[in-house]
């Protein structure tokens, strides 16, 4: 008579919880060193000194400045501009000077990118109808300015390479970045909190400049109805009548006076 151990098959449960608690230990430190390196990069852009800064500028604002129409238009847009940066608090109003790039483009759009300069194209400006409103958008781009959004629009992998070639003292390596960067501000998708502080910075500016914060919602209300038109503006942002609330409760929040909006400059009308 032949007779077979039972220990093989009371050994097979056992093998596979360990295989499972091989995986999860893995799995947990292959998500402890993500949340590890995401710190590390928000802590990176919280000290990336203004020098850094302004050498990613040289590299990337240039690829913007070829497409940029100097015009009336950008003239009259970097006036508006002016007046919000002399509302800014002092430690952001030093050292910063801010220009606008006005792309004669149809794309529904507003950029803050590295080098102080915020990108309106044309399509935006033909779907305004304030004053009021244009200056909320624009305080809004400064409002990614003051809490460095635009500089984790790059990924965390282009700062970490520009942050040590900083402190190498390795210049070429800014040059290999531009196409990642590029393609990188095309494609930024703030997270809603980002944009509510930056909506936060917009109506504070709208209310410092005009005493007040009319038309601060009049785009996201023109946005909510032409969604289909507006997919530039609307892959990188959040839905408009999400937007359109957030910013109610924030003017409700803030005790903010609604007034009258004031026409648009007439080298922006179109």
């Amino acid at each position: 008579m032949s007779y077979h151990s039972p220990q093989s098959s009371k050994n097979e449960p056992e093998s596979n919880s360990q295989i499972i608690v091989i995986i999860s230990i893995f799995l947990a430190a292959v998500i402890l060193v993500i949340l590890l390196f995401n710190l590390l990069v928000n802590g990176l852009i919280s000290i990336i000194p203004l020098e850094l800064e302004q050498k990613l500028g040289a590299v990337i604002a240039p690829i913007y400045e070829k497409q940029a129409l100097d015009s009336p238009q950008q003239t009259t847009l970097n006036q508006l501009l002016d007046r919000l940066e002399n509302k800014l608090p002092p430690e952001q109003q030093e050292h910063n000077q801010y220009q606008v790039l006005y792309i004669p483009e149809d794309t529904v759009n507003a950029i803050a990118i590295p080098g102080n300069k915020v990108i309106i194209y044309q399509g935006l400006l033909k779907k305004v109808d304030s004053e009021n409103e244009l200056m909320m958008i624009l305080g809004h781009e400064l409002g990614h300015f003051a809490h460095r959004d635009h500089l984790r629009s790059l990924g965390n992998v282009v700062v970490l390479r520009m942050t040590i070639a900083y402190f190498l003292g390795d210049a070429s390596i800014f040059k290999s970045i531009i196409a990642t960067s590029i393609k990188a501000i095309s494609q930024a998708q703030y997270s809603q909190k980002q944009e509510k502080q930056a909506d936060q910075f917009g109506l504070m500016l709208l209310d410092k400049t005009y005493g007040q914060v009319a038309g601060s919602t009049d785009f996201f209300h023109k946005l909510s109805k032409e969604q289909k038109s507006n997919l530039d503006f609307l892959a990188s942002h959040p839905a408009p009548e999400k937007r359109v609330k957030e910013i109610n409760k924030l003017i409700k929040e803030n005790k903010y006076r609604l007034g009258s909006v004031t026409l648009l400059p007439k080298t922006l009308n179109y």
